[in-house]
């Protein structure tokens, strides 16, 4: 059964390295001149596109952007990534910083973690910002799916530092990965097997992010780690009720799996999976109160969309103006799929309407 299981996701990664690798040959796409440059931000390696200097303006708008891929997949450097920043950077005529962050396998969680940490504190110092000419007060904080875990747990951590003083506008989070608390959210349970991103792929990514073992997998996808007897779980629970947080329009039929006796050792073993820098959504009122303006763009046929909505409805309980772009037509990691033979319009209407909130709110 386990060796099934790790052939299943061997298979998947496989073609999704494939998909990148085929992608990275293409001709990038641009219809401006921006300048691309290689930097390392405080150890951490970055990508800059600086669009050119226009007579009638000093500063320019910024985001600093951490792409996703599972916390194992994709770069900065990829064509897919590498065109949608020069987009956002030619679109928005703004410097955009993307993070190129160590993946699974050479380092696992916290270190994705600490590299765009880092990689953003290092951005926001005034005299880094002076030098790529940006406005100290205009700049976002954004990321697609693992990236928008990233993006997510920065802005958080951002926020607890007293010592900042250039803090982000916006944070901007695109089908965002934001909890592992319970696999069997609505949009879990409707897009279990949804192509690009199956519910038994997301768990391993889990599992590889924070360094623990494919057996452990079928205990994650039925919520043992988070039964009623599992007391460290206990306390985070009103955090992520669906049942609360969702609209009877995501909600639909389903029913909440909650175990009444699950395995507490799990846990034990891996308190990541209850770690705030991991799981965003598990973050206090008081922490979620003091994020900057929020857009959170979530795919109706993605098993994330409802990490996206609870993580956009408990913000907004906090005071946090948001904005919840839903696409109901869309699907996982669709926004980077804009270029020929996949220029598909669910990429360019989800892109479109994403650089268009940042070109309205930055």
């Amino acid at each position: 059964c386990h060796l099934i299981h790790y052939l299943r996701l061997s298979h998947h990664l496989i073609v999704l390295n494939y998909v990148i690798c085929t992608f990275d040959k293409l001709k990038s796409v641009s219809s401006e001149d921006i300048k691309i440059t290689d930097a390392v931000f405080d150890g951490v390696e970055v990508r800059v596109f600086e669009p050119p200097a226009k007579g009638d303006e000093s500063l320019k708008r910024s985001v600093v952007y951490i792409h996703g891929g599972g916390w194992a997949l994709a770069s900065a450097r990829t064509s897919l990534y590498n065109n949608l920043c020069r987009i956002m950077a030619e679109s928005l005529n703004a410097v955009v910083v993307s993070v190129e962050y160590r993946l699974v396998p050479k380092v696992c969680f916290p270190e994705q973690y600490h590299d765009a940490l880092r990689a953003t504190k290092h951005f926001l110092q005034p005299d880094v910002l002076a030098e790529y000419s940006v406005d100290p007060s205009r700049i976002a904080i954004s990321g697609d799916s693992a990236g928008g875990n990233l993006a997510a747990a920065v802005c958080q951590q951002l926020s607890k530092e007293e010592d900042l003083s250039v803090r982000p506008k916006l944070q901007a989070l695109i089908y965002p990965v934001l909890q592992a608390f319970d696999f069997n959210t609505p949009s879990y349970q409707q897009n279990m097997n949804m192509p690009v991103l199956p519910r038994y792929v997301m768990v391993n990514y889990w599992i590889d992010y924070i360094n623990g073992d494919y057996d452990l997998a079928h205990e994650l996808l039925v919520n043992n780690h988070t039964a009623l007897n599992v007391g460290r779980a206990l306390s985070f629970r009103a955090r992520l009720n669906w049942t609360s947080l969702l609209p009877p329009s995501f909600k639909k039929s389903y029913k909440p799996v909650v175990q009444a006796t699950g395995t507490a050792a799990i846990v034990e073993r891996l308190p990541a999976l209850l770690d705030v820098r991991a799981v965003p959504l598990l973050a206090d009122d008081a922490t979620l109160a003091r994020q900057p303006r929020t857009y959170v763009l979530t795919c109706e046929n993605d098993v994330l969309r409802d990490d996206g909505a609870m993580y956009a409805e408990r913000l907004e309980r906090a005071g946090v103006p948001v904005t919840l772009d839903h696409f109901h037509d869309c699907f996982h990691g669709c926004m980077i799929f804009t270029v020929w033979p996949t220029d598909f319009s669910a990429g360019v209407q989800t892109r479109n309407s994403y650089i268009k909130w940042l070109d309205e709110n930055l």
